[in-house]
């Protein structure tokens, strides 16, 4: 039996006031307002900005320590000292995956957030532990969050033999995404790691989400070695990189025909904004035609105290970081969480138009700038055109 509900009153993106009819969870239609009074299944948008869910294109909740006592930060400051320092956390917890990576993506929704790309962590020494449970969990929360899941070889690919047979199990039994860690720095055999991950991709026929830290003219080279995989392995659409630091280390005339084959290869790029290096340019990339979208990596694990899952604050944090203070460039901040992110993860079924589904975020601002500007508390998540949490509360439990 069909199902119609409308949102009356709203105004997309900062815009005319508009109805939106809802059918069966999806856009039927957008009107100028009308005065007809919301009924009892109607939702009453007052005026409202409303907009497009938020997107967090770079998360690892299988790791975070979300809803424990505090812990104090223990780690050293290289890569190698962090992985090391995580994993012997990670020793050391009896919390099971599912409560802490539950409650942290739960929260995660009722700031905003309906589609979520998750790493996990793959490796002899856990096996497919991570992944069963994050499989689980995804299950758990589909009726309220898109998911997709990224085997990530946290303690190296080839340096740690068995672990590309566990990413292709991993992928058998349901992961969308094959992840990558510094070919060159953690891997030390670039071509033998981008030749696993890319024949794995092609065999699987799923994408690529590799994390480079690597910096400077090294990361460089990797990043031109992750094109060339691309196309050789017609991946075009289908691969990320993350973090990107080397791209913000060289002036952009030397990052500039990298960008072009970027843009033209359909490879996207993902940063969380951090304050302790170098990041992507983000406006001369995306005025390149590069995917640039954000995600908030590790929240309160043993990588960072830091984090909080609002994907507005983390556009608030692009914005801060390269002073962007108009309105345009805060607009941009906003897609890059929101409308950039969802096409770099090939999710299509994302959008305001006909047919699309009726997931929307309203928010008590004028504008986009000023919601990322205040990040109001005060909002309301809608799902297939009902109120899922609202004033940052989850109102439907998972489940």
């Amino acid at each position: 039996m069909e199902t119609t509900c409308w949102i009356r009153r709203v105004r997309p993106y900062g815009g005319d006031m508009q109805d939106i009819k809802v059918v069966d969870g999806r856009i039927a239609a957008l009107t100028p307002a009308s005065d007809t009074p919301a009924s009892g299944a109607d939702l009453d948008g007052q005026g409202q900005l409303l907009t497009l869910p938020l997107v967090e294109s770079h998360i690892h909740l299988d790791k975070t320590l979300w809803g424990l006592p505090w812990r104090a930060h223990s780690a050293g400051p290289s890569l190698t000292e962090l992985i090391g320092n995580e994993r012997q956390v990670l020793r050391t917890l009896t919390s099971p995956i599912a409560e802490r990576a539950g409650a942290l993506l739960a929260h995660c929704i009722a700031k905003g957030t309906q589609l979520v790309r998750c790493h996990v962590d793959v490796d002899p020494e856990l096996g497919l532990r991570h992944v069963e449970a994050m499989l689980a969990l995804r299950t758990r929360f589909a009726p309220l969050v898109d998911m997709q899941l990224v085997a990530f070889p946290q303690t190296g690919l080839i340096t740690n033999p068995g672990t590309a047979a566990l990413m292709r199990e991993a992928v058998a039994m349901g992961v969308d995404v094959l992840g990558g860690l510094d070919p060159c720095g953690i891997d030390k055999d670039p071509i033998a790691h981008l030749t696993s991950i890319f024949e794995l991709a092609r065999d699987m026929d799923c994408g690529v989400d590799i994390h480079l830290h690597d910096g400077g003219e090294l990361g460089l080279w990797e990043i031109e070695r992750i094109i060339d995989f691309t196309e050789r392995y017609q991946r075009q659409g289908r691969v990320m990189i993350s973090h990107a630091f080397c791209l913000g280390m060289k002036p952009w005339p030397v990052i500039a025909p990298l960008a072009a084959r970027l843009a033209a290869n359909g490879v996207s790029i993902l940063s969380s904004a951090p304050a302790d290096i170098e990041i992507p340019p983000f406006l001369p990339l995306q005025q390149a035609g590069v995917n640039v979208c954000l995600g908030s990596d590790g929240i309160r694990d043993a990588w960072t105290p830091m984090g909080n899952g609002d994907m507005l604050e983390r556009a608030m944090l692009l914005a801060y970081r390269f002073d962007m203070r108009r309105d345009d460039e805060l607009q941009l901040a906003f897609e890059a969480a929101t409308r950039v992110g969802a096409k770099a993860l090939g999710h299509e079924d994302y959008g305001m138009a006909v047919g699309k589904p009726a997931h929307f975020v309203l928010f008590p601002s004028e504008t986009l700038a000023e919601a990322i500007v205040s990040r109001p508390l005060a909002r309301t998540v809608i799902r297939h055109g009902r109120v899922i949490a609202r004033d940052g509360q989850l109102l439907a439990e998972a489940g």
